[in-house]
């Protein structure tokens, strides 16, 4: 029996997916209460200070947006930066201070959404030569796009490549739902297009990769829980590679305040996440993406206009 077939047995266990929610239950409970103790008691500390020069309201508030926007992002393959991002920059952070921090929790959590996925058995990275090839293409265009992204950050206008982008994801979101009854071919050409784009912007923002890459891979073929699962892998090389040219650039004067309970809160989501996906059905995946990309495509759309 090999490592594969294992796990395969493992991963059908209903009483180990019992307890592992139970146990993620007991863990978010925990570490939420002892937070908000902190927030109403300001003399009573259970954990160190997270974020640094963070209140402990504003580190309450970050580790259950991550925690919350990881969850659907694990799920659907989208939807972590593309709203933490912007939910940062209301809150009165500066973009250098989200998008590396961001990218550094994504790289983590990504890694490890990505090998759950497989162990649950939403992919298999092992026996899948098509997942194989998908995931190899998008990593190395995911090398590609990031570097290009941060390195010509202050020479791209950003408005017309975030309307770009907006109408991509709007457009990708409107096939998906109306190619729903239909099993599309698996095309290469159309991942290289779309993961370029989705790197570059991901590079460039802290979010948009995950509704193009997941979207384009439900339009070229790919069933959508194994898109899932591509997607979190890439999406966390392409962190990484767009984190190292952050560093390099800003020569190491980056403020990881937000980083830890960003984290923290994105951590907890992965084994309740890859869970989720495990029970839902393809057509409900495929129409799930499909409707949320759509709905990132037009919130990103009002968001540039107005």
């Amino acid at each position: 029996m090999t490592l594969v077939d294992i796990r395969d047995r493992i991963s059908h266990v209903p009483g180990i997916r019992r307890r592992r929610v139970h146990v993620w239950a007991v863990m978010v409970t925990a570490i939420v209460a002892m937070l908000i103790i902190q927030s109403v008691v300001p003399g009573w500390r259970f954990v160190p200070d997270l974020g640094g020069h963070l209140g402990h309201h504003a580190v309450l508030a970050i580790f259950l947006a991550a925690l919350i926007c990881e969850y659907v992002d694990s799920s659907l393959g989208m939807g972590y930066g593309t709203t933490l991002t912007p939910m940062l920059l209301l809150a009165g952070f500066d973009p250098l201070q989200i998008v590396p921090c961001v990218l550094l929790s994504e790289f983590i959590t990504g890694l490890g959404a990505g090998l759950m996925h497989h162990r649950d058995g939403n992919v298999d990275l092992i026996r899948d030569r098509k997942v194989r090839k998908t995931l190899v293409l998008l990593s190395l265009l995911s090398v590609v796009g990031a570097v290009a992204a941060v390195t010509l950050a202050l020479s791209i206008p950003k408005f017309w490549l975030k309307l770009i982008i907006a109408i991509i994801i709007l457009s990708i979101g409107v096939v998906i739902l109306a190619t729903i009854r239909h099993q599309l071919a698996y095309r290469r050409s159309r991942m290289i297009v779309i993961g370029a784009i989705a790197a570059f912007n991901k590079g460039l923002s802290g979010g948009g990769y995950g509704p193009l890459v997941t979207g384009g891979q439900v339009v070229s073929g790919m069933p959508a829980k194994s898109a899932v699962a591509v997607t979190s892998l890439t999406e966390s090389l392409t962190c990484l590679v767009g984190l190292s040219a952050y560093m390099l650039l800003l020569r190491g004067h980056v403020d990881f305040a937000l980083a830890v309970p960003l984290t923290i809160g994105a951590c907890l989501s992965v084994p309740i996440a890859t869970l989720t996906v495990r029970r839902l059905p393809e057509g409900f995946m495929r129409s799930s993406v499909g409707v949320t990309t759509c709905a990132l495509g037009l919130f990103t759309l009002a968001k540039i206009i107005w």
